[in-house]
């Protein structure tokens, strides 16, 4: 029985990562093209100095791996070109990493279900180390993304 929990818990996380996000990946565009109150940005993340001074993410968010190109999806590892065309999908891309790394979190009561307390505390601190450098960096490229379409695009079509 000890040799099946454990099995359910190393197979258990990279299986949620793969199934959330293939699915959220075959999820239409439109779905992400705007903000929601999940993804919306706060006056308490100041503008991206939250993530870029206090956080330093900078030094950092290049070492998060890009597991989107691996399941067919948009590579977000670099900003590649500059175009508005370019920079749109690529905040629409922002979006849908961080509501599929939203998602990911979610699923950690399921580990709870045959967990005793001290590994169900094992599983959250996972969950939240796994996703929430991830869920961050994608906040600060939207924030990053955002300021340059404005720079790009004078009218508000663009955005």
């Amino acid at each position: 029985m000890i040799a099946l929990i454990w099995a359910a818990n190393l197979l258990g996380w990279p299986l949620i990562h793969i199934a959330v996000a293939f699915v959220v990946l075959r999820l239409p565009a439109q779905l992400f093209a705007r903000d929601n109150q999940l993804t919306a940005l706060h006056r308490w993340e100041l503008d991206g100095l939250l993530y870029r001074d206090w956080m330093g993410i900078r030094r950092w968010k290049s070492l998060l791996p890009d597991g989107a190109p691996w399941l067919g999806g948009f590579r977000k590892k670099d900003l590649n070109r500059r175009d508005p065309f370019y920079l749109a999908q690529f905040l629409i891309e922002t979006r849908r990493a961080e509501v599929a790394h939203w998602c990911m979190v979610c699923c950690l009561p399921i580990f709870f279900l045959w967990n005793p307390p001290w590994a169900r505390l094992v599983m959250a601190a996972y969950a939240l180390a796994a996703n929430l450098p991830c869920i961050l960096a994608q906040r600060y490229n939207r924030i990053v993304l955002r300021r340059l379409i404005q720079s790009r695009c004078r009218d508000l079509v663009c955005l």
